[in-house]
């Protein structure tokens, strides 16, 4: 008979932000186990506050189900002798398989040992796998306690471990599993216990626990929403910063607070920071976007004394807007160019210099792409002073004290000194993305600064040796290298990068012909995996992505070749014209050059092909130009039948060395040229 199963893993509060992890790993390391022991259940939920992570397997067998194997022993001549008896090899594989020798099974010359494996009760096999399953959860940190070598993220205080209403006992860190679990840290009566498995969530909440985090977030939204409107505002909600609240309390109850109007003349993000990424409270605007003196936070606890706990934290608010105020002040106390000149006392990185001489290279960099994509006076003007601001708020007071305002207080501070919008504009928009899913610059200006800053930092980091490796990236240079892709493709920009590299290790003197060769290899092959992964996400399957990426040089123009060779190649109507092409390719492979003499032709289908590639090298220049990469393939196609009609006239190999290698130059030509659009022989077509 089923049952729901329930452990409930008690601890000291665990950090907000790892909770949804954690969750996710119980659930799909439950799951694997339950199957890999043979119990069949159907379904397995995670739910959790910050002080307990719980799993619910409803459905839960009883009994491991049985299980039949087959196991090939010796070889029926040596598990018996002359006589028919059993051999010392036969009697050791049955007793190995715990089954008497004379049950053995005699087939296809060999013996075999047919397994019959009773299962195990769910509670006996549960006593093992439940320790097991809490001790091989990963966490990004680690804690140890008391005198235990055991470790976990926070310290274990309890463990509920239920099948049905039967406890099943196992010790972990020195806590024993029973069926008492701890209620709210305030508004419970303490230690309560849990009749069943099925009754706990209804337990929890008559001790103020809300453990269901679903149920959690969708009773905060319901109240800061509400508390929102019966203030007279919006509530603006930030997905991220419910997600936190959510693992922050165990009885959602949300209260409004205000602060003094004065706070409303600094700009919106410099009083939504400090309330929104330090204190936790959510902004409240008019209809009409504009900020209100207004804040939601939400308590863990209930109703009760709700004005004290708005009197404090207005209080805490209070003191972050008079700091921030402080610091606005005082920033306005110079323009941000005449801040700029204390970039000199700040190092960009160890070898890179400061960040004053980083901006230097951003504006001639800046520069440097204008004149490559071809921008007109104004945009070229406003990248260049841009970049020339664009670093000089790391050094104000505020961005000081709240770093997450970086670039958007430059921007600001930039509109109070009068520059142009434009600029200031790009000066935000120059960090983006900031983290993923957000968004592109989407101004010309602000596309360019924010290239050559990106750019800079590649550069400069790769050619100190700071280069990714497995997982770690503390200089978040994936993440730059996936923004620079992305903003390629979406500008639409016609841009080698390989020139921008070229002149950003002029500015950082590189001037080592080997270094400076080898730093473009690993910035293009950095780029050309942020690129694979873009083009798999937009639907372009790995093969047709591996043809095209051997050049990612103009990642735009890597793009649309991918989508036309995609196109090109889904179906059979050029199954024939690829197979062509792979044919050239295999054979071009032992050529040595392409150098092709036509003096050396003896046959008509060797000139035949030679023509029509000329012909269509011709034709392809102008194609590629215009990148109209769908033109080219279809220029490709003609080729195909002078290719089938040399293989079959032709013999490659010929005897005589000259023409041999004039044969195979002719082919390792042909190959160049298609390769202009892909590499066909990477193509999947079986």
């Amino acid at each position: 008979m089923s049952k729901t199963l329930l452990l409930e893993i008690g601890t000291e509060e665990v950090p907000a932000h790892v909770m949804p992890g954690i969750l996710a790993q119980l659930k799909e390391k439950a799951e694997a186990a339950l199957k890999e022991n043979r119990l069949d259940f159907t379904g397995v939920r995670t739910i959790g506050t910050p002080r307990r992570t719980a799993l619910l397997v409803s459905g839960l067998a009883g009994q491991q189900a049985d299980v039949s194997s087959e196991h090939r022993g010796p070889s029926v001549q040596i598990a018996f002798d002359a006589d028919g008896n059993p051999t010392k090899a036969a009697q050791g594989f049955a007793r190995g398989q715990g089954i008497d020798p004379k049950d053995l099974v005699q087939k296809d010359g060999y013996v075999y040992a047919m397994v019959h494996e009773k299962g195990k009760p769910a509670t006996e096999i549960l006593q093992t796998l439940l320790p097991e399953l809490i001790c091989g959860l990963n966490f990004p940190n680690n804690m140890r306690w008391a005198n235990l070598d055991f470790k976990f993220i926070r310290p274990l205080r309890w463990l509920v471990a239920l099948y049905g209403s039967e406890v099943i006992p196992f010790e972990v860190a020195e806590v024993k599993s029973g069926r008492t679990s701890r209620g709210h840290r305030y508004l419970s009566q303490g230690d309560f216990d849990i009749a069943d498995a099925d009754s706990y969530e209804q337990a929890c909440e008559a001790q103020h626990v809300i453990v269901d985090q679903q149920r959690r977030e969708q009773l905060i939204r319901e109240q800061i929403v509400d508390v929102a409107h019966k203030n007279g505002g919006e509530v603006e909600i930030n997905e991220d910063l419910l997600e936190e609240v959510v693992y922050l309390v165990e009885y959602p109850t949300a209260l409004c607070g205000h602060f003094e109007e004065k706070y409303l003349q600094l700009p919106p993000e410099a009083v939504i920071t400090p309330m929104r990424d330090h204190q936790r409270y959510f902004p409240v605007k008019d209809k009409d976007g504009k900020l209100l003196p207004l804040f939601i936070t939400v308590r863990n606890g209930g109703a009760e004394h709700l004005a004290t706990v708005q009197h404090g934290n207005e209080r805490v608010l209070r003191a972050r807007l008079a700091d921030a105020q402080f610091f606005f002040d005082e920033d306005r106390k110079k323009s941000l160019a005449e801040h700029r000149d204390k970039l000199k006392t700040v190092v960009f990185q160890q070898g890179l210099g400061t960040m004053y001489e980083k901006s230097e290279r951003v504006e001639q960099l800046a520069d440097y792409l204008c004149d490559l994509l071809h921008a007109d006076d104004k945009t070229r003007k406003h990248a260049t002073r841009a970049a020339f601001l664009c670093k000089a708020d790391l050094v104000t007071g505020m961005v000081t004290e709240f770093t997450e305002l970086q670039g958007i207080m430059g921007r600001e501070y930039a509109r109070l000194d009068g520059e142009c919008e434009k600029v200031a504009v790009a000066i935000d928009e120059h960090y983006q993305p900031r983290f993923a899913g957000d968004s592109q610059p989407a101004s010309p200006a602000g596309r360019v600064v924010s290239l050559a800053d990106k750019i800079d930092t590649l550069v400069g980091m790769f050619s100190i040796g700071k280069i990714p490796t497995g997982s770690q990236d503390p200089f978040g240079l994936r993440r730059q290298a996936l923004g620079l892709v992305h903003m390629l493709i979406e500008a639409k920009y016609d841009l080698a990068i390989s020139q921008v590299v070229d002149k950003a290790l002029d500015l950082y003197q590189v001037t080592d012909a080997a270094k400076r060769s080898q730093l473009q290899s690993d910035v293009a092959d950095f780029l050309r995996l942020r690129l694979k992964n873009v083009l798999d996400e937009s639907g372009i399957r790995y093969d047709v992505a591996d043809a095209v990426m051997e050049d990612i040089d103009n990642i735009y123009a890597v793009t649309l070749r991918a989508q036309a060779v995609q196109a090109f190649v889904t179906g059979d109507a050029h199954l024939g014209d690829i197979q062509a092409f792979c044919r050239v390719a295999n054979l071009a492979a032992k050529a040595g050059d392409s150098d092709v003499d036509a003096s050396l032709f003896q046959q008509a289908e060797e000139s035949s092909l030679y023509d029509v590639y000329q012909a269509t090298a011709s034709s392809l220049e102008s194609l590629l130009g215009g990148q109209d990469y769908a033109g080219a393939l279809d220029a490709l196609t003609e080729l195909a039948a002078p290719i089938d009609a040399f293989f079959d006239g032709v013999l490659v190999m010929d005897k005589d060395a000259k023409v041999q290698h004039n044969r195979l130059a002719l082919l390792r030509a042909v190959h160049d040229l298609t390769c202009q659009v892909a590499d066909f022989k990477k193509i999947v077509t079986a």
